[in-house]
């Protein structure tokens, strides 16, 4: 079928590999690349995307919020994440935010191919042992009640940074932070800004 897949990585030269994969076992696909999310948003905004494969670290996301975003301005498009950390962590964040599949930067192309075709047939491509793990918080799963802006903040908080500063980045006044933050620790049941760090630091990390 003529599917629409869009690359989306700031790394020209792994972009380049995994389209060389894609085409090779994919000849029929329309393949789209971007390199930060604004160009990602532009891309989903203006084309059919039957497919995304999302690097996590990109200009203008700030860990999971462009998968946040994503997920919550282009609800039907499967996106299956691309990182440079296979963490249990960071694969069971990945699906509570939505992801339909996770995919390791060092992943060979047979299981590159075997998980964009069982995503395209509407299923989800996880490491069952990480989804299963006991060992990691249920933070990640809390993270989903955050709005995209809230998870920006989230991960702002989790670089150190002071609402001052969050409030100057995010072009917004500074009591506007004091209540998303007061917001974020409601909704992830944490008691304070220390134990928001704690928490948000060990799961930012990719």
């Amino acid at each position: 079928m003529n599917y629409q897949l869009l690359i989306a990585d700031d790394h020209p030269l792994y972009r380049d590999a995994l389209a060389t994969t894609l085409s090779r076992h994919f000849p029929d696909c329309e393949l789209l690349q971007s390199r930060d999310l604004q160009s990602t948003l532009n891309a989903l905004e203006d084309s059919t995307i039957d497919l995304l494969l999302l690097d996590l670290n990109m200009p203008g996301s700030e860990g999971f919020s462009g998968l946040a975003q994503i997920r919550n301005d282009y609800p039907t498009v499967p996106v299956v994440v691309v990182s440079g950390s296979d963490r249990d962590t960071v694969i069971r964040q990945a699906a509570a935010l939505g992801a339909s599949g996770f995919l390791s930067k060092t992943a060979e192309p047979e299981e590159i191919v075997q998980c964009i075709e069982q995503v395209l047939a509407g299923e989800q491509w996880f490491s069952t042992e990480a989804l299963e793990s006991e060992q990691e918080s249920d933070l990640a799963e809390r993270l989903n009640r955050l709005t995209p802006q809230q998870l920006r903040i989230f991960h702002m908080i989790a670089r150190g940074m002071l609402n001052k500063q969050i409030a100057f980045e995010l072009e917004i006044t500074e009591p506007t932070v004091n209540s998303h933050v007061t917001a974020i620790l409601r909704k992830l049941e944490l008691r304070d800004r220390k134990q928001l760090i704690r928490e948000a630091q060990s799961l930012v990390q990719l």
